[in-house]
């Protein structure tokens, strides 16, 4: 749902989930103009499960921590509405189902397809080499391939987008587009798996310091 008063710029957001097993969940958000500069971050408070909810959430608890109680929290406390929301935490992507901005999961370079996966057809809602030939500012889409996550986790659609390994859930493949359009200009030259790191920097020093945002 779009946020009264939320600013809409050319803005990347990434949200990043960190456990610490005596505390609990720290969830932390960032948003970059596109140069990789700083607009806002915010983090939360530990959130820790407990056991009635391990029990009766089952296999749904982590996408209801990572994208419903801390993603969709840290989203509506940011001023400015990104183009994208980038995670690296697979059940962070549960967070789609309560903004209207994609969100893609960042693979790491050396994720690897292997058994968990399969070749899905070379286009993927609408998207094929025809459709960005009518229309040259579209990049090509260079690989996409279904991923079945391992454990029964949500299936995943994921991409190559310039230097970026991308996924996003299959419920949501026409993201794939979405995403594609929107950070077309910044595919080469943006290293999406970057800002994760000064996420984890910055919750780490809230931790320490107590004071979280």
């Amino acid at each position: 749902m779009e946020r009264a008063g939320a600013k809409s710029k050319a803005a990347l957001g990434f949200l990043t989930v960190l456990e610490y097993p005596s505390f609990g969940l720290f969830g932390g958000y960032l948003v970059l103009n596109t140069a990789g500069r700083p607009l806002e971050f915010h983090c939360t408070a530990p959130v820790k499960p407990n056991r009635a909810q391990e029990i009766l959430y089952g296999p749904t608890l982590e996408p209801f921590l990572y994208g419903e109680q801390i993603g969709q929290t840290l989203v509506a406390k940011a001023k400015t509405e990104p183009l994208l929301v980038c995670t690296d935490r697979p059940p962070a992507l549960a967070l789609r189902d309560h903004i209207q901005v994609p969100v893609a999961l960042v693979l790491p370079d050396d994720a690897d397809e292997g058994s968990e996966s399969r070749v899905a057809e070379p286009h993927l809602g609408g998207w094929d080499s025809a459709a960005q030939a009518a229309d040259p500012r579209l990049p090509a889409l260079e690989l996409v391939w279904r991923i079945d996550a391992a454990h029964g986790g949500t299936p995943l659609v994921g991409f190559q987008l310039g230097r970026n390994r991308l996924a996003v859930a299959e419920a949501n493949q026409d993201d794939c587009r979405l995403v594609s359009e929107r950070i077309a200009q910044l595919a080469e030259s943006f290293d999406l798996a970057e800002p994760f790191g000064r996420i984890r920097e910055a919750i780490e020093e809230a931790r320490q310091g107590g004071q979280p945002d």
